[in-house]
């Protein structure tokens, strides 16, 4: 069986701030379960203006008491692949769990899409699988997806204090000046 999660979140920040926010989203104290956050590769289309972004992440969490004879490592690795389109004012960015993708498998698609200057929405889209047969196989998927929906608050309030903070930032005034050259 598979679970579907999806959740419209109306931002009042324009999309460009978030953009850059996205890029200095860790660390954060929403986000203390990620370790590590490593760019494997980032470049621009020339053709399109598009900037391509793959990262990597170590993230470490809570394993329930019934997981724990399945899984005994609570590490997983995470690759994230993002599209930035400055000129179409959107922001594209999957992401899935490289650890345990038997045991549970979590596909995750963001999308920012500027709504004005000062609106930007975020549709988050997940599907949640497991491999594991018999009624353990739901159990699993509903854990992953209790975890998605906590997940996207935290990801979000930990994006907004990015935001915040990239405010009173002087590097954002270059990085926001790179995404602007972009266009």
């Amino acid at each position: 069986m598979v679970k579907w999660f999806k959740q419209t979140t109306n931002l009042k920040h324009s999309w460009e701030q978030l953009s850059l926010a996205m890029w200095s989203k860790y660390p954060n104290p929403h986000s203390s379960h990620v370790v590590t956050s490593d760019v494997v590769d980032r470049y621009v289309d020339p053709n399109t203006g598009y900037l391509y972004t793959t990262r990597l992440f170590l993230k470490r969490g809570n394993i329930p008491k019934w997981g724990r004879k399945l899984l005994n490592n609570n590490e997983a690795y995470v690759i994230e692949h993002s599209i930035c389109k400055p000129n179409e004012g959107s922001m594209i960015i999957s992401t899935k769990n490289l650890s345990h993708a038997k045991l549970m498998l979590i596909e995750e698609t963001q999308k920012f899409i500027k709504k004005d200057e000062e609106n930007t929405t975020l549709v988050t889209k997940a599907r949640i699988t497991s491999n594991i047969w018999g009624p353990l196989c739901s159990r699993i998927e509903n854990f992953g997806l209790k975890k998605m929906r906590e997940g996207t608050i935290n990801s979000c309030n930990g994006l907004l204090y990015v935001v915040e903070k990239l405010k009173s930032s002087k590097n954002a005034i270059a990085l926001s000046n790179s995404l602007k050259a972009l266009k």
